[in-house]
């Protein structure tokens, strides 16, 4: 099996590169990573060997290792992934973990989750306020079909799915929480050539010239969809803080305020819905 790596170390570059050929090697075989260094003399068989030069080759060209696997870690969920959604990043576990800071334990709320893609926040936010009522929204249908498998496969109850963009699928509901993480790259940028983002899904990613018009579309919708007092909590890139507290002002929201994620960027910014005055 040794033999086996370091000829998969030949065709992949970068730092991951022995993370990311025991990652597949293990997935192959049907085993955790862990067991790959437990027995390393296992020989795979023929058939393995060459579905796992396949995968090798498909890294080589650039696929992401979570589509190559058909699998991915988000907070403390084992979540399917496939390319018709974004692939979550760690960083977005800071959308949720504000999210829930939020979120009382001892009674029921309402949550909207827009943009869903994998269901990665609402699956989340749901497995640790068995209470909420959490409606994942978004505007694939094909996404939503990950979502739902997700859901069903983690057993996971009181979660809705509509079809649809952003707050025009919310109807006359509000909530005590709106979250997304929506498409924040400017549609020029060159990242998108690059990396793991050339094989997501673009509408997943790029939104407008200057990465805002998502962003700026949920602002200003989400105050007719939100309690007085409830929260709008979004993920912006890491260059965009300030823009997104400017438009949460202009929306009228109030105790705004972005927070950090473990790199230092600002990536999530919040604001709260005032209560009417009488």
């Amino acid at each position: 099996m040794r033999g086996l790596l370091e000829a998969a170390l030949r065709h992949l570059d970068g730092a991951d590169a022995r993370a990311e050929a025991q990652i597949l090697l293990a997935h192959v075989l049907g085993r955790p990573r862990s067991w790959l260094f437990a027995w390393p003399e296992h020989e795979p068989d023929a058939a393995q060997r060459e579905v796992y030069a396949g995968l090798v080759e498909a890294r080589a060209r650039g696929e992401p290792i979570a589509y190559l696997t058909g699998r991915r870690d988000f907070w403390n969920l084992d979540l399917a992934i496939g390319p018709a959604v974004l692939i979550p990043r760690p960083e977005t576990e800071l959308l949720v973990e504000l999210a829930l800071a939020r979120l009382p334990l001892d009674r029921e709320v309402c949550v909207a989750d827009l943009g869903t893609g994998s269901g990665a926040i609402a699956l989340a936010i749901a497995s640790e306020r068995p209470q909420a009522r959490v409606l994942a929204t978004d505007a694939s249908e094909a996404a939503l079909e990950v979502a739902r498998g997700n859901a069903r496969r983690l057993g996971l109850g009181k979660l809705e799915f509509a079809r649809g963009n952003w707050c025009e699928v919310l109807g006359g509901r509000r909530f005590d929480l709106i979250v997304s993480n929506p498409p924040y790259i400017a549609s020029g940028d060159p990242h998108l050539a690059q990396g793991d983002l050339r094989f997501e899904p673009a509408a997943a990613l790029a939104s407008g010239k200057d990465g805002l018009d998502a962003l700026r579309a949920i602002v200003a919708q989400a105050p007719e969809h939100l309690v007085e007092r409830g929260w709008l909590l979004l993920e912006q890139g890491y260059d965009q803080a300030a823009a997104v507290r400017d438009l949460l002002a202009g929306s009228g929201f109030e105790s705004i305020g972005s927070a950090r994620d473990a790199a230092g960027h600002e990536r999530v910014s919040f604001g709260r819905r005032p209560p009417v005055k009488v």
